[in-house]
Formats: structure tokens, C-alpha cells, sequence
């Protein structure tokens, strides 16, 4: 008899440990269950990053570094995207020709896995030139990157239109110019796009009056968070400004609607990480509000610290911003 009631106890205790492992197992997997889920309900930000080439204009100009390099160098920081700035192969066209130039951009980000993003394209002509001849050769100048957005796989390029000061002649010029190259453009399937690069181009109201007349669903903008002056000490495109736009926030909100890209410029932080001349902020729950969600363009423009770390903070800062935004 006590044999027997040894054994029930002993069968008892056995299936009561028995028991206690399993809840105990099915609990350790329910809480590791609620950490993958509780971890994988962060969002993706609402937008791509892009690195701008002219962050790193110091490196290819004064550094003489490889401008081939910037694939490489952009997917080391953590980008998606790559905005290449033409001006920075002007040497290397010159000594290989725009082919070779592009072929090499092309396998040099194929073997990053960047994806091409626009072209900024500069020191081919104006296409707001009060001069006609000169106007068309601008024109005819920027085909061949045209060409060579559509051969990388972006899908814009991005141009200037200074042209004029004066209003009058510039909404002329400036449509003229557009319209012509965008014609060309929409044939191999690019947008040409105008940023806010000085002079009349960072007048929001008369550069979105100049888009509404091109009239045309490949001719768009490329709001700059900077990039505000529309006039300069003895009339120069660059330089000590004497005069900016009077309401940046309201600029880059008009822009918004034709945006096919967007630039985050920046100058430079403060000790917590804040851009110090640009509410970050506000300009981007204006991109949000907007309903824009693709490539946000790292372009950091300042001297104080080296181009990495600014590259570093203005991406960091664009991250940061983005979860707190409503």
C-alpha cells in the first residue's frame, strides 16, 4: 500500500515538473515573440536617402579624390541613392570622353547596389539665356546628359535658370529654354527639373509660374531647403548675398507640388544634432504633408566641420526628425 501511494505521488510530482517546463517554455516563447513584434513595429521613414554628390566636392576638388569613388563611398554611409553633380567629371570627360564617364558610374554602382537617383547638371549653358543662340546651345549642351541619366537608370536631371533678373524678360526665356529640352527629354523617358539655385529661380512665385507654362508632366522642381538668395553683391550668381526670399517655409511648400525630388541642404549644428540656420522640423512636415515619399538628397554645404561628419548629422538629423513628425 505505501508502495503504491509512493508511486502516485511520484507519477504526480513527475507530471506536475512535466507540466511546469512546457508553460514554462510557451511563456519564455510568448515574450520573445512580443520583443520580434514590439521591434518590428517601427516604421520605415516615409522617405528614400539619397546621397548629393556636391557634399563632397571638398573631397574631389582640394582632396583630389576619386570622384569614381562615390558609389562606394555613399553605400559605406548608409544611402540608398546616389545624385551625381556633372561638374565633378568635367577632368575625367575630358581625358576619357562622357561614355567611358558613364559606363564606369553605371558598373561602379551596379557593384554597390546604389540605386542612380537624377543628375545635377552645371557649366553646360543656361536655359533662361535672354541670348536665343545661346539658349538653343544650352539646350543641345545638356542632351548628352539627358542620355546619360536615362543610360545610369535616374530618373531626372537637375538644371539652372539664371538667365535674367529681370522678371519681364525671364519668363520668357525661361519657358522657352524648358520647354525645349523637356520635349527632348520626354523622349527618353527623363524629367528636367528646376531648383531654387538663385536669382529669380529662388522667387518661388515666378519659378512655378514658369513650370505652370511649360506645361509639361516631365518639367517639375527640386525644392532646396537652402539656396534662397535672389540677389547678389554686384549682380554675381554667387557670392555675399544682399537679398533672400522672404519665406523659405512658403517657398519650398509651393515647390512641393511639382517636386520630383527634394534636397536637404545644411550648414551647420548646434550641440544637440539641430541644423542651425533651417527648421528641420517644419520643412520636413512639409514634405510629408505633400505626400512625397521618394529620395531625400543628403547635401551638406558647411565649412566648420568635415564633410563625413556633416554628411553624418544631416542624415542622422532627417532620421531623427521623421519619427516625431504627426
Amino acid at each position: 500500500m505505501k508502495s503504491n501511494l509512493f508511486k502516485i505521488i511520484k507519477s504526480t510530482l513527475f507530471l506536475f515538473v512535466f507540466l511546469l517546463i512546457i508553460f514554462s517554455c510557451k511563456n519564455q516563447k510568448k515574450k520573445s515573440d512580443e520583443v520580434i513584434s514590439n521591434t518590428t513595429e517601427k516604421k520605415a521613414p516615409f522617405f528614400k536617402l539619397s546621397l548629393a554628390q556636391w557634399s563632397l566636392h571638398n573631397f574631389v576638388r582640394e582632396e583630389h579624390g576619386d570622384p569614381f569613388q562615390f558609389a562606394a563611398m555613399a553605400k559605406e554611409m548608409g544611402f540608398e541613392g546616389l545624385e551625381y553633380v556633372s561638374q565633378l567629371y568635367d577632368d575625367k570627360i575630358e581625358l576619357l570622353g562622357i561614355d567611358k564617364v558613364v559606363d564606369s558610374l553605371k558598373t561602379m554602382s551596379e557593384l554597390s547596389g546604389m540605386h542612380n537617383v537624377l543628375i545635377m547638371v552645371d557649366g553646360q549653358g543656361d536655359l533662361a539665356d535672354p541670348d536665343e543662340a545661346r539658349r538653343n546651345q544650352a539646350v543641345e549642351n545638356h542632351k548628352k546628359w539627358v542620355d546619360a541619366a536615362q543610360k545610369l537608370g535616374c530618373h531626372s536631371i537637375r538644371v539652372n535658370t539664371f538667365g535674367t533678373n529681370d522678371p519681364e524678360i525671364w519668363k520668357v526665356t525661361v519657358v522657352d529654354g524648358l520647354k525645349k529640352l523637356s520635349e527632348y527629354a520626354a523622349t527618353k523617358g527623363i524629367n528636367v527639373l528646376c531648383e531654387n539655385h538663385g536669382w529669380l529661380s529662388s522667387d518661388t512665385p515666378k519659378l512655378m509660374e514658369a513650370i505652370h507654362n511649360v506645361n509639361m508632366p516631365n518639367c517639375g522642381t527640386l525644392p532646396d531647403f537652402g539656396n534662397w538668395c535672389v540677389k547678389r553683391k554686384d549682380g554675381e550668381q554667387w557670392g555675399d548675398c544682399l537679398e533672400e526670399y522672404p519665406d523659405k517655409y512658403q517657398g519650398i511648400e509651393m515647390m512641393l507640388t511639382a517636386a520630383k525630388a527634394v534636397s536637404a541642404k545644411s550648414y551647420d549644428f548646434d550641440e544637440n544634432g539641430n541644423e542651425t540656420t533651417l527648421d528641420y522640423p517644419r520643412i520636413l512636415q512639409l514634405v510629408k504633408n505633400s505626400g512625397y515619399t521618394s529620395f531625400i538628397g543628403v547635401e551638406f554645404e558647411g565649412s566648420e566641420i568635415s564633410e563625413e561628419e556633416g554628411i553624418k548629422l544631416t542624415k542622422e538629423l532627417l532620421l531623427k526628425v521623421e519619427e516625431q513628425l504627426l
